[in-house]
């Protein structure tokens, strides 16, 4: 098994808990972090652009994705530009089609142009990379986050997708993949097997960590210790 350390994958933390994203920041392991405006609210920001333009006085040397929240194409390329200006380590995030399943694909070439580094988001076809690489700029550092893990929630195996998309961006020097919306640890060394550029991974993922390699004789005893200790102090009686 690898250890953490000898992983290629890059570890980008995924919150908008304002504490856990500086938190991570500070650990040398984590080399970026993107957030959402669903974990934005369910963190309870309300000022959008305050929250964002806090992080970023605290952030600047790793890459950190905004992503818009408009369902209008012409409002979502304002926003990009925008949020492109807080920092030069900015990413925007584009979400690879609006409510009504009209295709992205028109703005993102438009940002690309401009050279807006983009994260094109919630993604989960091979179909829409392809599209994606057709239309992003070769030279303009990007991200394309394919959900492997709401891919599984499917009951498929997003494994040979999520390598097929790798080759698929290789025509793409300057653009990398991201394995988004991991379930599990392991998943972390699937995306590094396939040779995955970037795994986004929630705070809760990332606190177990500590347990790669860790005896599973020695987790079985401190999985009946658990067990044991909570009935104690419970009071449990039969």
């Amino acid at each position: 098994m690898k250890k953490l350390e000898d992983l290629k994958v890059k570890i980008f933390a995924d919150g908008a808990d304002r504490a856990g994203m500086l938190e991570m920041y500070a650990k040398p392991y984590i080399k970026g972090l993107t957030t959402n405006p669903t974990l934005m609210k369910k963190a309870g920001i309300t000022d959008y652009r305050a929250f964002c333009k806090d992080i970023l006085n605290f952030i600047k040397d790793k890459p950190l994705s905004f992503e818009v929240f408009s369902d209008d194409f012409n409002e979502m390329e304002r926003q990009a530009m925008e949020i492109a200006g807080w920092g030069q380590n900015v990413y925007v995030k584009i979400p690879v089609t609006n409510t009504r399943k009209e295709a992205c694909y028109k703005l993102v070439k438009k940002l690309a142009a401009q050279k807006v580094k983009l994260n094109v988001t919630a993604v989960m076809t091979l179909t829409q990379v392809n599209d994606i690489v057709e239309v992003l700029n070769p030279h303009v550092p990007s991200y394309v986050s394919v959900f492997a893990g709401r891919i599984a929630d499917t009951s498929r195996d997003p494994v040979p997708l999520m390598a097929e998309a790798v080759q698929i961006l290789k025509v793409l020097p300057a653009a990398q993949l991201i394995w988004a919306s991991p379930r599990e640890l392991l998943n972390i060394f699937q995306a590094d097997e396939i040779g995955c550029h970037v795994i986004t991974v929630t705070n809760d993922i990332l606190k177990k960590l500590s347990l790669v390699g860790y005896s599973l004789d020695d987790y079985s005893l401190d999985t009946v210790k658990m067990f044991y200790n909570d009935a104690l102090a419970a009071g449990f009686k039969l």
